[in-house]
């Protein structure tokens, strides 16, 4: 199973982004929120069902947190999960909570995994307009044996690995 993963659209997903969804053929599309225009769901459900939260720029009737089951993986979404790069205890409270071995969150524009807190923690970057010199990305989760987590280069479409 193929899982895309967005946050950070603002109103304005990068049309690479889009396109690289599309021959992604995800199952499903999780957005952690900032959505900005509604719009920017219904151009994503054109290519997979979506799971989405509200962001701080969102005034929309979405839930701050879901919980979505996706084949044997349970993901705890929410907007602002982390300060810094450290998950922040209330999160991980409710991500343990609901079973969920994932979180995946959005706000930094900052794409990163880490495990901590006894939680998988993906944030799949920002895949609207540019914010300083963050890339342009987004996430992609596969589901199999084993669950791989990975960002996807808005421009490119090829994985995007940070500097270093």
């Amino acid at each position: 199973m193929v899982i895309g993963v967005v946050a950070d659209t603002h109103s304005h997903p990068h049309p690479g982004a889009l396109q690289h969804l599309r021959e992604m053929k995800p199952e499903a599309i999780l957005h952690a929120g900032d959505i900005g225009d509604l719009a920017v769901l219904d151009e994503l459900r054109e290519i997979a069902p979506i799971h989405a939260v509200r962001g701080n720029i969102d005034n929309h009737q979405l839930p701050d947190d879901l919980v979505v089951e996706l084949g044997a993986l349970r993901i705890f979404m929410t907007h602002i999960a982390v300060y810094g790069p450290h998950l922040r205890a209330d999160i991980a409270k409710k991500a343990k909570a609901a079973k969920a071995s994932l979180v995946v969150c959005g706000h930094s524009h900052v794409p990163f995994i880490s495990d901590q807190k006894g939680l998988t923690v993906f944030n799949p970057g920002s895949c609207g307009p540019r914010r300083f010199h963050l890339p342009i990305v987004f996430g992609r989760i596969d589901v199999g044996p084993t669950v791989k987590l990975a960002h996807i280069s808005a421009e490119t479409g090829q994985r995007w690995l940070p500097p270093g």
